[in-house]
């Protein structure tokens, strides 16, 4: 059995997002760039399903321009098998991301998809979904617990929602999207990151894959957020009720 992984590249998760002076986006240059946090989470169970005997291969794909093969060496000396690596250097969304996910399905075959529920650089929550919607295969979303049956073709999903664990059963082939709780994702190694080196990766454009890149959404303005006002100490109960009710008016 094969499992896909999507990974994405993105800010940093420790670093302190800029704001371009210009307005049209974040400052990308000279920061560092790491994998999707949810996208390692999403590796790293595909990882413990190979290691458990129920799958063969895990292959890793990335999209966008040439650093993101930086990226994908990392999921590689994760312990990813072999990578994919789409190349473009327009901007792509979940919607572009997913039709170029369905296409190379077509090509690899695999039984089952894990991706991060989101990124953290757009938090769009978008593409598990719409994968599942253009191959017309079951998704569990949000996973916090993955369980296979490899003899029944079946994955039991445990899914974090509002109300508490919702568990589904899918039928392979299926689409999951991880949640924080699922795992702790492993570190590459420094022998395994040497030995990513010489993995296999393939690379193809979005025209090889008979996918049109062209933007569906257009970015106005990137501000940052507004200044938080300090905090105000309070000596009673009563000045603080009042402060509520005719400052902040929240009661």
């Amino acid at each position: 059995m094969k499992i896909m992984v999507a990974i994405k590249r993105v800010i940093d998760y420790a670093v302190k997002i800029r704001v371009k002076p210009d307005k049209t986006g974040v400052v990308t240059q000279n920061v560092k760039m790491s994998m999707n946090p949810f996208c390692e989470i999403a590796l790293e169970e595909a990882l413990r399903i190979r290691e458990s005997g129920l799958a063969s291969e895990v292959v890793a794909v990335t999209m966008g321009p040439s650093q993101c093969l930086d990226t994908l060496r990392t999921g590689l000396a994760m312990g990813a098998d072999r990578g994919i690596h789409v190349e473009s250097t327009s901007a792509l969304h979940p919607l572009h991301v997913a039709k170029i996910l369905r296409n190379l399905v077509e090509n690899e075959k695999p039984s089952l998809i894990i991706l991060g529920k989101q990124a953290i650089d757009d938090d769009c929550n978008q593409t598990g979904q719409m994968v599942a919607g253009l191959l017309n295969w079951p998704q569990g979303t949000f996973a916090s617990k993955v369980v296979l049956d490899k003899e029944k073709e079946e994955v039991t999903v445990d899914r974090e929602v509002d109300d508490g664990i919702e568990t589904v059963q899918l039928n392979l082939p299926a689409v999951i999207t991880t949640d924080l709780r699922l795992n702790q994702p492993r570190y590459a190694t420094l022998p395994n990151i040497m030995k990513a080196k010489s993995k296999p990766i393939k690379k193809f454009t979005p025209q090889e894959l008979n996918v049109e890149i062209k933007p569906d959404l257009e970015i106005v303005e990137v501000t940052e957020p507004p200044k938080r006002k300090a905090g105000v100490m309070v000596s009673s109960v009563d000045e603080l009720i009042h402060k509520l009710k005719n400052e902040a008016k929240v009661i």
